[in-house]
This record gives structure tokens, sequence and C-alpha cells, in this order.
């Protein structure tokens, strides 16, 4: 497999892979590929495509090269119609390039391989050409196409198959009071869904108010807790309520259960998971949740195990949880999930 995470961050994948029994062969600018075993195949997967740092997995890529710009999309069309020889084209299908972070000017390159491949693929097959669009599928799953990625200029992968974990670049709202707000719209397509009209939704530690406010415009009833001011379009939002209380402090009345719990506090990870999911989850307190844990100062991989262990209180209570390093995270991850019935 070849794997693609967010830049910087290739270290940390390479060591879920290995935590998951796989073997890394080489790695460059936001990707990490797999080893294949000593019969000459890709090693069984224990934990795919479920991973955290991976934003994007290629199944099989097959590598190619080329001098030219024409050289490499001669090849890459070879490729692609010796695989393509059984199948029928009969809806839109992704054909989406990528490239590896670091290189100055890749991305040109790449885009006029994307060019040229185009044309020659139209003259061979103008309906399925036609038929191309240059993105992901929105969401988490597999995916069905043709996806490149290069590493360098004379140099690509291309596989068939790609697993997206559902991460993908969202865009800004100018009435976010912050750029949290991202991260949050970008969980939403990890998980599959999102807030509706008439939910109830708990935001501890909301100011600004970056997820309050995507709920609320969603229809969604807030609860705000925060000393701090709310902003921007959460503040004086008539479907928001603003409690100036600690977000540690707070628990739900007698029978009272949110739809959503919201949690995006800049605190020490496992004083948050002690002090407020184990409560929230054990009791009930909400059916699904968004909670973002900081490993900036922590062995990220370590707390990574510990929230996936068969004893944690997301595989007791929550057990589809998603565990995700999203494209707006930084030095932490975000977990999504909802609770068992």
């Amino acid at each position: 497999m070849l794997l693609r995470c967010q830049t910087g961050f290739e270290d940390l994948l390479a060591g879920e892979l290995r935590t998951c029994g796989l073997s890394v062969s080489t790695q460059g600018g936001g990707w990490v590929a797999t080893a294949l075993d000593s019969a000459g195949e890709a090693p069984p997967v224990t934990a795919a495509p479920d991973f955290c740092f991976a934003h994007a997995i290629h199944f099989a890529p097959v590598e190619f090269s080329g001098d030219s710009v024409n050289a490499l999309a001669t090849a890459l069309l070879d490729q692609f119609l010796a695989s393509a020889r059984d199948e029928r084209f009969e809806a839109p299908w992704p054909c989406v390039f990528t490239t590896a972070a670091g290189l100055d000017g890749l991305g040109r390159r790449a885009d006029a391989v994307a060019t040229a491949f185009g044309e020659l693929l139209k003259k061979r097959l103008g309906r399925v050409a036609r038929l191309a669009v240059s993105e992901i599928p929105r969401g988490r799953g597999p995916s069905r196409g043709l996806f490149v990625h290069f590493t360098d200029f004379k140099k690509a992968f291309v596989s068939r198959d790609l697993f997206s974990g559902g991460q993908r670049r969202m865009a800004d709202d100018p009435l976010a009071p912050s750029r949290s707000y991202l991260k949050v719209e970008e969980a939403y397509t990890v998980l599959g869904r999102e807030p509706t009209p008439g939910e109830l939704v708990v935001d501890l530690g909301a100011a600004p108010g970056g997820w309050s406010y995507s709920a609320a415009r969603r229809g969604a009833r807030v609860l705000a807790l925060d000393n701090g001011p709310l902003k921007g379009g959460a503040l004086d939002h008539p479907l928001i309520e603003h409690r100036r209380a600690d977000a540690y402090g707070y628990r739900p009345g007698p029978g009272e259960r949110a739809d959503w719990l919201f949690c995006d506090l800049v605190d020490d990870p496992h004083h948050v998971l002690r002090s407020l999911v184990v409560p929230w989850l054990e009791n009930a307190w909400c059916r699904r949740f968004v909670i973002i844990l900081k490993f900036g100062r922590v062995d990220a991989l370590a707390l990574l195990r510990e929230v996936r262990a068969p004893d944690s209180v997301f595989s007791r209570f929550a057990p589809g949880t998603h565990v995700r390093h999203l494209y707006h995270d930084r030095e932490e991850f975000t977990l999504v999930g909802e609770l068992s019935a």
C-alpha cells in the first residue's frame, strides 16, 4: 500500500503501521509505503483501512516512470488500459493526481501529465474520458478509479483502488469565529452525518464558538459552556445558549441526554479523557460525539493505542469510533462516533 498523510506526520503514520504489524519500505513528504512480504505479496492488514494518520490508502500501487511529460502520460495510459480492459464505465469515476510535498514544481509536472493523459484517453476512449472527475468522492470509504501519486519528477505510483479516511479541506465561512470551525465541519464527513434541526448539542469549552456556530447554522440547539466570550456568528445566535461556566463542572440533569457532545479543549488529553469523556460515555449523556485530544506534549502513538484498547471507554460504549488526524488538525487527533444502543 501507499498511504498519504499530512506533511510532517509521516513518522507517526509509519509508527502506526508498524503497530499494526506492517513493514514500511520507504517514505517521503506526506506519504509512506508498506513493504511486500517474503513471498512478494502485500502483508495482511490488521487494522486497515481505519488508520488515524492516513488520509488516503492506495492499494496495490504500480510504479511507472518517464523522462518527459509525454512519456509519463503514455506509460500511464498503457497501464490504465490494461487494467480496465474488462470494465464498464457508466458513471462519473475519479481520476486523481496528487504529489509528494517538498519538491518545488512537482505539482505543475503532475498537472501537465494529467492534461496529457486526458488528451490521450480522449482519443482512445472518448466517453470514458468525459466521465472522469478530478476529486475523490466525499466521505469515508473505498473508490474505484485512477489514482496517481507523484513522488518525483520522473516517477509516480498508480493504483485503481483507494480508500479515503474522510479527511478533506473544508471551505471557510466568514461568520465562523475561529479556524476550529473547519475541524468540526471536516469531522462530519468522517462520521457520515451532521447535526440536524432540533437536535441538542452540548459544546464543552465552546469559546469563541466555531463549533457552536457550525451546529446552529444547521438548525440544532446548542448549549455552549465556556467562561470566555463567543464571537462572530456565534455571538447572540438565537439557537445558542451561552453559559459562562467551566466545562469540567457541567453535568446533565436527570433524564437529560444530548444528541451531540462537542469537546475541543486545550488541555492534557488524559485529563480530558478521565474527567469528561469517561463520565459522558459511561452515563450515556450523549448519542454521538466529536472530541479532540491534543498530543503535542504526550506520546501520540501511545495515546492512540490507549483510546483503541479493548478496555477503553470508546471500545466499550462506542465500538465504531473513528480516530482521525484531520486535514485541519495540528498536533491533535479527532474522535467521532455514536454510542451503542
